[in-house]
């Protein structure tokens, strides 16, 4: 599959990085070059990121809009300075051939200027109120760190880009690979073996995708009545094949999952306890805080500073 970036000035570096590594640990978890990434430039020319180092692009031209299966536009502080003639078209070929379409940062707002999120949920920078006062309230505007709808894309700015790159994966290609590519953005590696090691053990394929699609969306929850949907089961079918399967309901799985993550975050990195919760899922530090405590029996700070983990290296996602 192919992704189009496209970047505009002053467009955050970090986004570039995060698609790029994505893609990589995407190909390296399957095996295959399964993606391949061009990056065109608004411009045609090279364009400066917001600290000023210029990136060239690779395709001097708005031509091959139907090669591609992911557009993304990827812009700076002042996104509506400099619209070309030829994006619109661009953009309006690349999605009659099937392409869905996205906006990292402040890309979302020219897709919502060039009329493509009309009537879809959307994830825009608080600047767009102001830059598109009449054209906002058509759109269903999402607090979430981003938005997958009908083959739109929109996310909000810093690591959002990444989780929102994973949930298309997860949708056009295998939620499981999305789920190990997350894993392996965690780990500075890919696991072996090509999935999530911290998914509880199943006999029961369906029950693998339930997980692997909540894998692949821990940093912004999904509802259990939407991923039932994906499966094509109805909330209770899937909580009966659950408590079948592994014993837990769907929610007690999700929040395992969540959990695991917040682990090896805690043990393994430097990172606040705020940050962990915001990249484990949870509403609020101390939320996150009270489930911690009361699955490993201590504070999230507690084995960060005595170097402790947890007995035998027991993945804390099938510990019940």
């Amino acid at each position: 599959m192919h992704v189009c970036l496209i970047l505009f000035p002053g467009f955050p570096m970090l986004a570039l990085s995060l698609v790029r590594e994505v893609l990589r640990l995407a190909n390296a978890g399957a095996g295959q070059q399964l993606f391949s990434l061009c990056i065109r430039t608004v411009s045609g020319a090279a364009v400066p990121d917001r600290d000023g180092t210029p990136v060239p692009g690779e395709l001097p031209d708005w031509h091959g809009a139907q090669g591609f299966d992911l557009v993304l536009l990827c812009a700076g502080e002042a996104p509506l300075a400099a619209l070309p003639m030829g994006l619109r078209a661009f953009l309006l070929r690349a999605e009659a051939a099937g392409a869905t379409l996205g906006g990292l940062d402040t890309g979302g707002t020219i897709l919502a200027r060039l009329g493509f999120l009309d009537g879809r949920e959307s994830v825009l920078p608080d600047s767009a109120r102001d830059d598109l006062p009449d054209i906002i309230q058509g759109i269903a505007l999402s607090p979430a760190p981003f938005a997958l709808d009908r083959q739109r894309l929109t996310t909000a700015g810093g690591l959002a880009a990444a989780d929102a790159l994973l949930a298309w994966i997860a949708r056009v290609q295998d939620p499981a690979l999305a789920a190990a590519t997350a894993e392996a953005m965690a780990q500075g590696r890919v696991r072996e073996a090509g999935r999530c090691q911290r998914m509880a053990i199943t006999a029961d394929p369906l029950l693998e995708r339930m997980q692997s699609i909540m894998a692949a969306r821990i940093e912004a929850p999904i509802a259990v009545e939407r991923v039932a949907s994906e499966l094509g089961l109805s909330p209770k079918q899937l909580r009966l094949r659950c408590r079948k399967g592994l014993n837990r309901t769907p929610a007690q799985v999700y929040l395992d999952l969540r959990l695991a993550r917040a682990e090896h975050l805690v043990t393994g990195t430097a990172l606040s306890v705020s940050e962990i919760a915001k990249a484990a899922g949870f509403a609020s530090p101390s939320a996150f805080t009270r489930s911690y405590h009361a699955r490993f029996g201590a504070p999230p700070r507690r084995p960060r500073t005595t170097g402790q983990r947890h007995p035998a290296g027991e993945p804390a996602a099938t510990r019940h």
